[in-house]
């Protein structure tokens, strides 16, 4: 491979990488003149590549969408991540992206190298996925404007549902997608009640990139945020219960998406998990056998005695 040909590629390589790149920011990423840069670009645009540029504040070159697809530069670990996310998604929590992710697969397949290809059939073969209750599947345009939208810090208009069917329209700072497997959410900023939410994406309608970009805030952990709003807010009750066992032995017993669980000494850990009825939650409190204390609140510490009395009259 030529000088210049890989230098193209490494060009291409840049402007997927980030949206907007100055002509100085390019030519010190590549050692060479924004000159050159500038021919470089010419020959991605000959390729069929759409690098658009502009001047002014905030101007440079960006990687355009163009009326069809061209070649992606990949590298043996991005080819093996979408090739083992395209067999995921083929049954996965997104509308109608079965049947395109088993042609996109397809495609992939025939020019990817044999080493790389056994990689991925690895991943594959020693994978199972548990099937699990339907959920509403959301609709891609959706995903891919919220994705599109975290990563270069754009404005984003929404309708929203909540869990009560309350209708609201909301004005984020979108900052990350979370998935459970089953669901996705979304990390943002609600300029409005200023504080951060997440936000299911299956209950949100109309949804708009407004264009306008903000400057990043100190945002929380997206994982461990969702994880503790869909464990907890949505419910009338909200238990914390100490269980006498290391947290990786309770941890087994539950889903990551339903509780959180923290170490408390080596031997004890405290669980987080909300309910709307207090006797339901306590079979399901019961289910890693061994002992526990429920420390709050006083309704799921009495359906804890109700149920212990009920167990000790079938006993005999």
């Amino acid at each position: 491979m030529s000088e210049t040909t890989s230098r193209v590629l490494r060009l291409l390589g840049l402007l997927q990488s980030q949206r907007v790149w100055t002509g100085a920011q390019l030519a010190e990423q590549l050692g060479v003149t924004e000159r050159c840069v500038r021919r470089d670009v010419e020959r991605l645009r000959e390729l069929g590549y759409p690098v658009h540029a502009s001047k002014g504040h905030g101007g440079g070159y960006q990687l355009g969408a163009g009326a069809a697809l061209p070649p992606l530069l990949l590298s043996p670990d991005e080819a093996v991540a979408v090739a083992v996310s395209l067999r995921l998604a083929a049954g996965g929590s997104v509308a109608g992206v079965g049947e395109s992710a088993l042609r996109a697969l397809s495609k992939l397949d025939q020019v990817m190298p044999a080493r790389l290809r056994a990689q991925v059939a690895a991943v594959h073969d020693t994978t199972v996925t548990l099937a699990s209750a339907p959920d509403t599947p959301v609709d891609p345009d959706v995903l891919m404007t919220l994705a599109r939208a975290c990563r270069d810090h754009e404005h984003v208009a929404t309708g929203y549902v909540d869990a009560r069917g309350n209708a609201t329209e909301c004005r984020l700072e979108p900052y990350q997608l979370v998935t459970t497997g089953r669901r996705w959410y979304l990390l943002a900023y609600d300029r409005d009640r200023q504080d951060w939410r997440s936000l299911r994406l299956d209950r949100m309608t109309d949804v708009r990139a407004l264009g306008s970009t903000f400057v990043p805030r100190r945002a929380p952990d997206a994982a461990s945020y969702v994880q503790r709003a869909i464990s907890s807010s949505p419910y009338r009750y909200v238990a914390r219960v100490r269980y006498f066992a290391p947290e990786s032995v309770v941890a087994q017993c539950f889903s990551p998406a339903s509780v959180t669980i923290e170490a408390d000494g080596p031997d004890a850990c405290i669980l987080t998990a909300g309910a709307d009825d207090p006797e339901r939650m306590v079979l399901h409190l019961a289910l890693p056998g061994v002992e526990f204390r429920v420390l709050s609140p006083p309704e799921v510490v009495d359906a804890v005695r109700a149920a212990a009395a009920r167990l000790a009259r079938a006993a005999g």
